[in-house]
């Protein structure tokens, strides 16, 4: 089990009844899954680009990618239907908790000029989105071999009812909010 996981198990839960008064130990949000997203735009042009992100994605989640393709026709930027211009990756369970436990503690503080994340791109409905602007900060990835620097999203979805909630629950996972 990994350490994070743990640690929700134990301090994370008791916290959050504590914080916000729960009387049932169901009550206590928790992190359900985290999807992280990189949008290819030139993949359009070139096929080999959009297969190097999925390569690149897959060695940051240590998870097979998908690709995504366009849900419609868009004739300024010269994308079809049906058009691969992505990739994403769904974490649940245990390679969840180490994907964050390696994003908070080992890329983050790599970010050039960090001095934390957002705290305000909550949803409304307890879920948050991250934008990360290269893939290097990630220890998996190695320099000399990315073709180029590309960007991604990651959401955290929970099963919190307000974004006070899930702010808590993340911070509680150590998330490097700004203050």
């Amino acid at each position: 089990m990994s350490r994070l996981k743990e640690q929700y198990q134990n301090e994370i839960v008791d916290a959050m009844i504590k914080k916000f008064g729960y009387k049932n130990i169901m009550e206590v949000p928790k992190l359900d899954k985290i999807v992280v997203n990189m949008g290819v735009g030139e993949a359009k042009e070139n096929a080999k680009l959009l297969e190097a992100a999925i390569k690149d994605m897959e060695a940051i989640t240590g998870q097979k990618a998908v690709a995504t393709k366009a849900k419609n026709s868009v004739a300024n930027f010269k994308i079809r239907e049906g058009m691969a211009i992505g990739c994403k990756t769904t974490l649940r369970g245990e390679k969840m908790y180490e994907f964050m436990d390696r994003l908070i503690n080992l890329a983050l503080p790599r970010v050039r000029d960090f001095r934390g994340v957002n705290p305000n791109a909550f949803d409304g409905r307890g879920n948050y989105a991250l934008g990360i602007k290269e893939q290097l900060i990630f220890p998996e990835i190695e320099y000399d071999k990315v073709d180029k620097v590309r960007g991604m999203d990651i959401i955290f979805v929970t099963t919190a009812k307000t974004d006070e909630e899930a702010r808590e629950l993340l911070a509680q996972f150590n998330m490097p909010f700004a203050k």
